[in-house]
């Protein structure tokens, strides 16, 4: 942890200046880490900020300020660096010992007001695919990341229970299958039901093209949705319960959980819809279109320069030129757009109405899971909303969709929530050709078209959910686990099954979730199995293996020794510190130090590819320190006691970085 160290010289160094030059105000300086360790720790930059004003040569300043900062606790030397920057060392072994003991607290955090982020948000339709690993991942590590920080978060899954693809699966059931609830209960009970309705919904999508009356279905069984009290509303809530149920499943795999299940639904029933169309159209935010395309439907105007999303278009007509986004259709049914609008003015605790909840499960963390409810509300459930932040973690396609939600806000009175009010967007996930074919999935070149047409020359494979082209989650988790069980029981011949599945699970999920967050969040990614299982090179379970590594050197010692890491940090308070002095150790636990830096670097940033290479580079160190610099079979005493305890903050350090990207560090590998 360096936060506070770098917050207190910052802060002397400031008021350094201020003493000696008597400056109204301190111009922004930075810390930074020098090019070459034996150069010092920490290098700050202020006398080249303060050389215009001062005209002044930055040297003479970076002299000047020696004596005026004096000593500072757990720095044992300030230079003057001949090009003007202010060097500075500190005391390596107070530094280590602190953190090894814990005395050294969290920085202070500005960000304490309550933030929700909402992700996941998968329709209620069919099983969970690939593409949906990125944005579970991502708004997973978000929350972490956040709460690692200090900020507390409640975490909503969006479940779309009223939309189109709902009703698609309802149509499919009741006009292709001819399926009563009853039926549908029972196929649901005896099949893995997310993956029947996942064979089910593209079978819905061949069966509009087949005959043109055949998309009106679909538009009949969303009027009965949003209507409710009747039969196609009781089919469309039992496939959207039982679907979630599986969405849940699939991603407690995959270490992701969720505080709150907020249903559109009740937006509906418990009329906060309603409510906010009343505020909309008094504050003239929405009006009623009398004429061309749109007639009969409530729109709202777009701001000049507003994005649009040629795949936000709305079906009834909308005209791009006239830039206005139909709330309302004509026939009275209410896009998703004022759905979400109405949502995120109760998530900012604007719209003077709350959800009932009800208790929906208890998930394998034993945190319990709320839902949102039209019925009777739990007495024991927690106050939700009311945030100061929100996160929605969507792609970039609904861009069109966030912006506007930012533009209600603003037209409504609401400047600073519209401020607070965050699109997380990230790109798409596509498989490569070798891992295509691997899970089943025929590739362009094997399909119509041939090596010749247009996909199959793509160094990539995309996925259609909606066509039925793409790989579930769970099949792409079971095939991981399966290969990484393999190369488990080939290095330990003699562990147990339940271990090894148990250890194969954690690999398989440290491929998949670093995978995710290694790259760039708006670059595609391009998943490939052996790429991501790899125990070598930039992957989750090379971060594992250093881990196990550095826990098998304690084992050891406490077998060979006695030694537990606790004792190692007794014993050195008294031992010579020589060996931290080499810059090798010392770089390798300054780094390891750097965490909650780095996490307030993504905290700033969005940006999930800082921490992902953070820990491998850590990890990197680790494993050269280890191949150059013997601890157990060191013979000096010193030696292998300063080894072992840079060895056991480093580890630690390196298994809360993979925490926070929630893998699990495995007994053995």
């Amino acid at each position: 942890m360096i936060l506070n160290v770098l917050k207190q010289i910052h802060d002397r160094v400031a008021s350094a200046v201020t003493a000696q030059y008597g400056l109204a105000g301190v111009p922004p300086f930075a810390i930074e880490v020098p090019p070459n360790r034996a150069m010092g720790d920490l290098a700050v930059t202020v006398a080249f900020q303060l050389a215009k004003p001062l005209r002044k040569a930055p040297r003479a300043i970076a002299q000047e300020l020696i004596g005026a900062i004096g000593p500072v606790p757990g720095v044992s030397k300030i230079e003057a660096a001949p090009n003007g920057y202010l060097n500075i060392s500190l005391d390596r072994r107070a530094f280590l010992l602190a953190r090894l003991r814990g005395e050294v607290p969290a920085a202070e955090s500005d960000a304490r007001e309550k933030t929700v982020v909402e992700h996941t948000a998968i329709n209620p339709n069919k099983a969970a695919h690939i593409g949906h690993l990125r944005n579970a991942t991502l708004g997973d590590t978000l929350v972490r990341v956040l709460r690692f920080s200090g900020t507390p978060v409640e975490v909503q899954n969006y479940i779309d229970d009223l939309g189109v693809q709902v009703a698609d699966i309802i149509v499919g059931f009741r006009d292709i299958e001819h399926k009563t609830l009853g039926d549908i209960r029972t196929i649901a009970d005896t099949t893995r039901f997310d993956y029947y309705c996942w064979d089910l919904y593209a079978r819905v999508t061949e069966w509009y093209g087949e005959q043109a009356d055949r998309p009106a279905a679909r538009a009949r069984t969303l009027h009965d949705l949003e209507a409710g009290g009747n039969e196609t509303a009781d089919i469309g809530a039992f496939i959207a319960d039982r679907i979630v149920r599986c969405h849940l499943k699939t991603m407690a795999r995959l270490n992701v959980g969720y505080d709150l299940l907020t249903h559109e639904g009740d937006i509906l029933r418990l009329k906060f819809w309603a409510h906010a169309f009343e505020i909309l159209k008094a504050q003239g935010a929405v009006f009623l279109q009398t004429e061309g395309k749109l007639a009969g439907c409530w729109v709202m105007r777009i701001d000049e320069g507003q994005a649009k999303d040629d795949n936000e278009v709305e079906s009834e007509g909308e005209d791009p030129e006239k830039r206005e986004k139909v709330i309302v259709r004509s026939n009275g049914v209410v896009t998703y757009v004022g759905k979400d609008i109405a949502n995120q003015f109760w998530k900012f605790g604007l719209l003077g109405l709350d959800f009932r909840y009800r208790l929906f499960a208890t998930q394998a963390d034993g945190r319990p899971l709320w839902a949102t409810t039209s019925g009777d509300t739990d007495p024991a459930a927690p106050s939700f909303g009311q945030a100061r932040r929100i996160y929605n973690v969507i792609d970039p396609r609904q861009m069109y969709l966030q912006a506007l939600l930012s533009q209600a806000l603003r037209t409504l009175g609401h400047p600073d929530e519209a401020e607070r009010s965050v699109h997380f967007s990230y790109e798409m996930v596509a498989l490569s050709h070798a891992t295509a074919q691997e899970l089943g999935y025929e590739t362009a070149a094997e399909g119509p078209g041939g090596t010749g047409s247009d996909v199959a020359r793509k160094p990539f494979v995309e996925v259609s959910g909606r066509k039925g082209l793409g790989v579930k989650i769970d099949d792409l988790l079971d095939l991981l686990i399966g290969k990484a069980a393999a190369e488990v029981a080939k290095r330990n011949p003699e562990i147990h099954p339940d271990e090894r599945a148990r250890t194969a699970g954690q690999i398989a999920v440290a491929a998949i979730r670093y995978f995710m967050l290694k790259f760039s969040r708006g670059k595609l990614i391009v998943f490939d199995i052996e790429e991501a299982l790899s125990f070598e090179g930039e992957t989750g379970p090379y971060l594992q293996y250093a881990v196990v590594r550095a826990n098998n050197i304690f084992l050891k010692l406490q077998e060979r020794e006695g030694y537990t890491a606790a004792d190692i940090v007794a014993l050195i308070d008294e031992t010579p510190a020589d060996e931290l002095e080499s810059l090798d150790c010392w770089a390798m636990v300054l780094e390891a130090s750097r965490l909650d830096d780095v996490v307030d670097q993504v905290v700033r940033s969005l940006e999930f590819s800082v921490l992902a290479k953070y820990a491998f580079g850590l990890a990197q160190m680790f494993n050269a320190f280890y191949h150059r610099y013997p601890i157990l079979g060191e013979e000096r005493p010193e030696l292998k006691r300063w080894r072992a305890a840079a060895v056991s903050y480093v580890r630690d350090e390196l298994t809360r970085a993979l925490t926070l990207m929630g893998i699990d560090v495995p007994a053995r590998m």
